[in-house]
């Protein structure tokens, strides 16, 4: 997996590293019990100060996503429920909201952006089906 940034954008360069190490994780880019780089090789390879990677891969273990190993490093947790269903609906709700208002200023209607959602997560998450 390789991780990119772009400086200058409206997303802060840590969330850039969190949003692209959670999706490689949900999409099995990134298995089960993989080892992530260092903070400091990481943040080297970035060319970014390696606090930045440390903010990045401390929300990514607070959140279920990564494992920490101490004197080992970061893993890729297995998937569990660390979150209450409240909590994740909260969450799913406070995400949802910007986009579907985004969607509808740009003119899409309901069914519309239904049909995107399930497309793309059809790519995300295939079925077994």
């Amino acid at each position: 997996m390789r991780i990119q940034v772009t400086t200058g954008s409206s997303i802060p360069i840590y969330r850039q590293v969190v949003d692209q190490i959670r999706h490689a994780s949900a999409t099995g880019k990134l298995a089960v019990g993989a080892p992530l780089p260092s903070v400091r090789v990481l943040a080297a390879e970035l060319v970014l100060n390696p606090n930045t990677i440390a903010k990045a891969y401390a929300a990514l273990v607070r959140d279920g996503v990564l494992e920490s190993q101490q004197g080992r490093g970061y893993f890729v947790a297995a998937r569990r429920e660390i979150y209450t269903r409240k909590e994740r609906q909260r969450r799913l709700e406070e995400v949802m909201d910007p986009f579907l208002a985004e969607a509808l200023t740009l003119g899409f209607d309901g069914e519309q952006i239904g049909v995107e959602i399930r497309k793309r997560l059809e790519k995300l998450a295939p079925s077994t089906e």
